[in-house]
Formats: structure tokens, sequence, C-alpha cells
């Protein structure tokens, strides 16, 4: 059920944002900016559509897919990827594909708070979001 992620959502709290960013590849001085920034989701649903903007002073991005079907995505660090977006057992999660690697943003709700885990490799930052 895809109702309890919708709405507008701002970054409260950052855990291990930066060291995940390191293993995307991202260069450091783009990290370090990137993981001090507040950026606000916003998560609609029109039909079989959701789309996921994020805004933030460095760049606004937006994704508009259909569940379970893979799409095209290019990042905000600009990675070209194969994405596929599913709902599982109360979570989104969000798997971005690219080059043989592979990573993944599980979002939960949690006492009402959005809690996105974004995982590669064995590093995981924990990111808790806020509706607005």
């Amino acid at each position: 059920m895809i109702e309890p992620f919708l709405g507008t959502w701002t970054l409260e709290s950052s855990e291990n944002f930066e060291a995940y960013l390191g293993q995307l590849g991202v260069p450091a001085a783009f990290r370090h900016l990137a993981a001090l920034e507040k950026p606000r989701i916003t998560i609609r649903a029109q039909g079989e559509r959701v789309s996921i903007r994020t805004e933030s002073s460095l760049k606004n991005t937006e994704i508009s897919f259909r569940l379970g079907e893979e799409f095209d995505e290019t990042t905000a660090d600009n990675r070209k990827v194969k994405s596929i977006v599913t709902l599982d057992g109360g979570s989104l999660v969000h798997v971005q594909k690219w080059h043989g690697k592979e990573t993944t943003i599980k979002r939960q709700i949690v006492n009402g708070k959005m809690v996105a885990k974004h995982a590669m490799n064995n590093v995981v930052s924990t990111r808790v979001y806020t509706k607005s």
C-alpha cells in the first residue's frame, strides 16, 4: 500500500550518508556537500504511476514509474541506472543497477516518520524524514 508514503517529507536526521555515497563512487567534495543537505522528498501517486521528487539546494530530481516495472533513471550524482521500485511487506524498495553494481533504498514508515535505509556492499546509511 503506497498511501502511507504519500506526501512531502523533510530530512530530520542522517547517519553514515557520506560513507554510503563513497560506495557509489561520488567524489569526496560532492559527498561532503550532499551529506550536509536537508532534502525534501515528495511522493505522489496518480493511477498506477508513482513519482518521487527530491529537492535540495544542490540538485532537484524526479522519477516517475509503475511499481514492479524497470525504468531508466539518472541519479542526482549523474549515474545512469536501471531501477525498479516495489512494495514489499510495507516497505517501498528501490533497487538501482549499473555497471555490474547494485544499491538498494528501502523506505518504511515507523512511528509516523519515513525511515530510508540506503545500502551498498556492507555500508548502510539511515536517513529519517518527518512529514511536512
